[in-house]
């Protein structure tokens, strides 16, 4: 019987795939395939100033080239905007957005909103619970969720083991809808996420985690398993970003790097075997 394990591969087209992609996509692929289900790919281009075509391609040829496969097309968000929409009226509906004027500098100049990890959006510039109910559109301003006070949401991760984050100590009222018309990530990808049984991604997304479990939960979906794979740093200890240089897949392969050694240096980064050929002195770019 085939099992009902569905994972994704979710890039943002806006460079080229780097070494952290790599790790965290082939994990996903690999749990994948242990568990005997599918993968899809999903191409995260709601960004229509920074997402191109060309990285697109290249981040299906470079996942090709890994040995990575996916069941159907690619998924892009960009044609699921009738769904989002759908999504953005149930929470309005349900009284858990509201419209916000608020910038993300009003916000961070906020006395209330230093925090080590992100600007907590103060919950005194909360409107009242009926704000934003007859809105026929969310065009024009942002429209944030409003998180439960004090709510612990508690999770296991599959990598990390049991999380825990806090409402209004970890994280305050978050954008789910752009002010520039355009769902916000965190709405889009819970949406998209209804029925993916495991979300692998990289460990920087746990607060995400928690702030997407309470959408799942609005919006009346299943909550997915979590795996989040720990983060690829460079030689300073900065997670490895697009724009890292010598250090992206692009890189690599011309400089004759092959899949096969890549990945086995990638896992001598965390106790299996080394690696070799082109892609021999990769650990020695990478910390310890």
């Amino acid at each position: 019987m085939k099992s009902s394990y569905l994972g994704r591969i979710a890039p943002t087209p806006t460079g080229h795939l780097h070494l952290g992609h790599v790790a965290t996509f082939w994990t996903a692929f690999r749990r994948s395939r242990e568990a005997g289900g599918r993968v899809i790919l999903r191409m995260e281009d709601l960004d229509a100033r920074r997402c191109r075509a060309e990285f697109v391609q290249a981040a299906v040829e470079d996942l090709r080239w890994l040995g990575i496969e996916w069941e159907g097309e690619p998924v892009f968000q960009s044609a699921r905007r009738d769904v989002y929409l759908a999504a953005w009226r149930r929470l309005r509906d349900g009284g858990w957005i509201y419209p916000c004027k608020r910038s993300r500098r009003d916000v961070a100049a906020s006395t209330t909103a230093p925090h080590e990890e992100e600007p907590l959006f103060p919950p005194e510039w909360r409107p009242g619970p009926e704000s934003g109910r007859t809105a026929e559109s969310p065009e024009g301003t942002n429209w944030r969720f409003r998180v439960p006070d004090g709510r612990r949401i508690r999770f296991h991760d599959g990598n990390l083991g049991a999380i825990e984050r806090i409402a209004l100590r970890d994280f305050g009222d978050f954008v789910i809808w752009n002010r520039d018309n355009v769902p916000a990530y965190e709405l889009a990808v819970v949406v998209d996420d209804a029925q993916i049984t495991e979300v692998v991604r990289g460990a920087d997304l746990l607060t995400s985690t928690a702030r997407q479990i309470l959408l799942h939960e609005a919006l009346g979906q299943n909550v997915p398993q979590w795996f989040h794979c720990p983060l690829i740093c460079d030689a300073d200890g900065r997670r490895l970003a697009k724009r890292t240089a010598g250090l992206g897949l692009r890189e690599l392969r011309a400089r004759g790097c092959q899949p096969g050694d890549l990945l086995k240096e990638l896992a001598s980064l965390t106790g299996g075997r080394d690696g070799g050929g082109a892609c021999r002195g990769l650990r020695a770019r990478l910390p310890a």
